[in-house]
This record gives structure tokens, C-alpha cells and sequence, in this order.
């Protein structure tokens, strides 16, 4: 079969030259919304699928049920304009979420959501494809990326003579395709196999002048850079605590140790959510466990043996005991449990400055709504004075994504007391509940504690089960001599 792919618009004609090509294998298509991403797409995968028999197609995004509404629909759509019946050539199956076409190809849509039996993507890295498009580039981690990337070009490449590819289309997101992709695309340094297409609203001739005009006049500053703008170094959100930058420079972060090592452990909630094992030697991340589907029993005895193996004192164990959480503390005599919605911890500051008499500290309103609140304020401080490091590469993607969302002033205007955005709100906007990001913001607790009165932890009533912390104080002095 010879198909035309037949377009104005010029960008859309480069990617298709780079798509059969002999020396390019990924393409990242994109810069705003409106550039005709998915028709270029359904174009490139599905004019090879028709043009040799028997070959292997995916299409990722992160939502199954997205390519179902929005991609289906383009995917008929570039068959009309071929001027040929897509039910004339082969069927879609809804069970298999796959196209299987008469002369024996197969083009498979595939749901880039994360599994928590699967949090590095390693399913995709069994498949055998010839090529493959993933789909709003900006949703999928680089963990999904990297394995998606290890099934293309191990099927039927050989007897077609055809080079493995990639396209990537989306708009601008600060993460992994700005790092490999933009970044080095200005500097001229991108790697000859790479190619980058910024491809505006105002190249597609095809679009409405009234959605122009909707997309030009955005009065959001952030959403009008990405995607009318096309701009990959938008401004941050002003609700924002962490920069881009300083998220990303914790992973090339050269971090001094303090010879105290920490685990901190968030124990699932939910049949969704995962049991998460953060290993710490100071404020450098070195170690991530994650694991599905197990009981208190297990998480227990799991706390004891890696407490052993990486001769972490129990002391420096922090549970959130919110939920289940709560029986694998009261296992663990000497661990710490953390509750998010407890007291904040008072710093030394204060109580020396501010506070001369104990009553005025209980009925005064502390600056957090939350101790978790003052854990991110806390952790956002020490990774914009790029105090912490992170040596889990595995994980980029997971913790930049989960920090961006959990790291935001859900009252950036606001003059009450400061609160992170809500658990509900986080988990819609990713899809899932930020297991990682939760370890790494109670490892600002201790933190915390050494910056409060600099008695043991202990004596402060780790736990924060109460409601109220007495302090007794001397008058004479501005130190503290105990605490309750």
C-alpha cells in the first residue's frame, strides 16, 4: 500500500522527513498546543503499519481511557483524509486496546500509569516493537520513557530494513525531554540520533482563528508560555516552594555526611498505594525500597532487618503512623511515628524570642497549619540551599514529579498560617499517592528537631500524639532546661 501524508504545515513535514531517515531515532515534536501532534502521530505509526505487513506499533500515554477519547478519533480521522475506510483494512479490538490490521500488523495502545507492582516500568522493556509514539510526552516519567525505548526495533526491523524509532509529542514540561531533548537542542549539542521540532498553534493552517485567539489571550502567565508561547523555561507557579533547578540539582548535589544515617518509611494506606523504604546517610538519599500488597506483619519485620543490614539506630526511624501506620510504631519499641496533621515542633527561636511564659506559647497560633506543612517548608528550604542530594537515578522522574506537587503554598496569598496543598489534591493531579515524595519530606523532621531546643528528641515528645508541648523555662537564662 502507498499513502501520501499530505499536509500544509511545514513542521509536520520535517518530522515526517526524520521519521524515515536512517540516521534519526528519536523525535520530540512539540513547543505548544495546537501544533498537530496527534495527527502527525497517528499518520507516521499507522502509514507504516499499512505499508509493511506484519510489523509492531505502540502508542503510550499515561491514561488508557485519554487515547481511547481523544486519539481513536485522529487515528479515523488521518484514514478519511487518505480517502480510505480504516474498517476496509483491519479492526479495532476493545479488550485488547489494539488495532489489528488485515496484512498482520498490530498497533497497540498502551497506559503508562503507574503500577505500584511495577513502579520502574520494567513490563514495557519484555515487549517487542518495531516503532512507537508516546503521546502527550509530558505525562509519562522517564522511567516509563527509558523501558518503552528498550522495546522498539525488535520487531521485523531486520526485514524491512527499517530503523528503530520514537516520536515524542507534547508540550512544554520542565523534566526529562527538556533535559535530553530542548536544553541540548539550543546549545547545539543534542546527539545526532535526537531531533527536536518546536512546533507552534501558528504552523498548523489548519486551526480555527477563534481557538487562536483562546490561546493567545490565556490571562494564565504559566499555561500562556507553555502553550501558546511554546516556552520550555516557563515561569515557575507563584504557589511554588522548590525551583525547578534546585529539584533538579539534587541529583548532582555534592553533599557533606554527618556520619547519621535515617530510614524513614510511609506504610501503605490503600490496596493502590505502596510501602516506601527511604535510606538516608545525612541529607544524601542513597536507597529507595518500594513495595505492593503486604502486611503490617512484613513492613515490621522489614524495618528490623534493613535497620540491621544498614546499622540504622532505631532512634533514627521515622513511620508515619497515620492509618495502619500506626500498629508497625507500636511493634517497634524506639522507632518514631510521624502524624501529619499533629503540632508543629517549636524552634529555639520561637521560644527564646518570642515566647517569655509558658501559657504564652500553648495559646499562641503556631506559623504551620501542620507538622507536615513545616516538614515541607523545612525540606523546601534545604533543597533551594542545595543541602540535599539524591543518588536513586532510577527514581528522577518519580520524585521530581511528586516533589513539584507536594512543595506548593496551598494559600500563596493567604496571610493564616502556612499550609501545603491537600492530599486529595496532589493525588488527582497525579494520578496516584506520592509514596516517595512522603519519605523525603518527613526526613525534614529531624531537621527540625535539631534546630528546635537541642535537647533529645525524645524529650520533645517525638510522637506529637498531644495536642499541647509545656515547656518550664528560667527566667534568668534564655536557654531551655527541659521539656516535656
Amino acid at each position: 500500500m502507498e499513502l501520501t501524508f499530505k499536509t500544509r504545515n511545514n513542521k509536520q513535514i520535517q518530522a515526517a522527513e526524520y521519521w524515515i531517515d536512517n540516521s534519526t531515532e528519536e523525535i520530540l515534536y512539540g513547543g505548544a498546543k495546537g501544533g498537530g501532534k496527534s495527527f502527525l502521530g497517528a499518520s507516521l505509526v499507522f502509514g507504516d503499519a499499512h505499508t509493511y505487513p506484519g510489523t509492531h506499533y505502540f502508542i503510550a500515554r499515561q491514561e488508557l481511557n485519554d487515547l481511547v477519547k481523544f486519539t481513536i478519533p485522529t487515528i479515523y480521522e488521518v484514514h478519511q483524509k487518505w480517502g480510505i475506510r480504516l474498517e476496509d483494512y483491519g479492526s479495532y479490538n476493545g479488550q485488547d486496546k489494539a488495532f489489528y490490521l488485515n496484512n498482520g500488523s498490530k498497533v497497540f495502545l498502551l497506559a503508562c500509569k503507574e503500577i505500584p507492582s511495577d513502579p520502574l516500568y520494567e513490563r514495557f522493556g519484555s515487549m517487542q516493537m518495531t516503532r512507537g509514539w508516546i503521546e502527550e510526552g509530558g505525562e509519562i516519567v522517564e522511567a516509563a520513557k527509558s523501558n518503552l525505548w528498550l522495546s522498539i526495533g525488535r520487531w521485523k526491523n531486520d526485514v524491512y530494513n527499517l530503523k528503530k524509532k520514537l516520536l515524542i509529542t507534547a508540550n512544554p514540561k520542565k523534566g526529562w525531554m527538556k533535559r535530553d531533548f530542548v536544553d541540548p537542542f539550543k546549545k547545539g549539542l543534542i546527539a545526532p540520533s535526537r531531533k527536536y521540532i518546536q512546533a507552534f498553534a501558528t504552523d498548523n493552517s489548519y486551526l480555527p482563528q477563534d481557538y487562536l485567539k483562546t490561546l493567545e489571550s490565556e490571562r494564565d502567565t504559566v499555561r500562556r508560555q507553555r502553550l501558546w508561547e511554546g516556552n520550555w523555561d516557563y515561569d515557575e507557579d507563584k504557589d511554588a516552594l522548590v525551583s525547578y533547578d534546585a529539584l533538579s540539582d539534587m541529583f548532582t548535589n555534592t553533599v557533606v555526611k554527618d556520619a547519621n544515617k535515617y530510614m524513614l518509611v510511609d506504610v501503605a494506606r490503600l490496596g493502590s498505594d505502596t510501602t516506601v523504604f527511604s535510606f538516608w546517610d545525612g541529607l544524601e538519599l542513597y536507597d529507595i525500597k518500594q513495595y505492593s500488597k503486604q502486611g503490617t506483619d512484613k513492613t515490621i519485620q522489614q524495618v528490623k532487618d534493613f535497620a540491621a543490614t544498614e546499622r540504622i539506630p532505631f532512634s533514627h526511624i521515622l513511620i508515619d503512623e497515620d492509618g495502619v501506620g500506626g500498629g508497625v510504631v507500636d511493634a517497634l519499641v524506639g522507632v518514631k511515628g510521624f502524624t501529619a496533621n499533629s503540632v508543629p515542633i517549636p524552634t529555639a527561636g520561637q521560644i527564646r524570642e518570642k515566647y517569655s511564659q509558658v501559657e504564652h506559647f500553648l495559646v499562641s497560633k503556631p506559623i504551620y497549619s501542620n507538622l507536615k506543612a513545616q516538614c515541607g517548608w523545612k525540606m523546601s528550604e534545604l533543597i533551594n540551599e542545595r543541602k540535599v542530594g539524591v543518588r536513586v537515578p532510577e527514581y528522577r522522574d518519580v520524585i521530581m514529579e511528586e516533589l513539584t506537587a507536594m512543595l506548593r503554598d496551598k494559600e500563596p496569598d493567604g496571610e493564616g498560617r502556612k499550609r501545603l496543598r491537600s492530599k486529595e489534591d496532589i493525588r488527582g493531579e497525579l494520578g496516584k499517592s506520592p509514596d516517595v515524595g512522603d519519605t523525603i519530606l518527613m526526613r525534614a523532621y529531624f531537621e527540625l528537631v535539631k534546630d528546635s531546643t537541642g535537647v533529645d528528641d525524645a524529650v520533645l515528645g517525638v510522637r506529637m500524639q498531644e495536642q499541647t508541648v509545656r515547656f518550664l523555662r528560667n527566667k534568668n537564662n534564655q536557654s531551655i532546661n527541659s521539656a516535656e
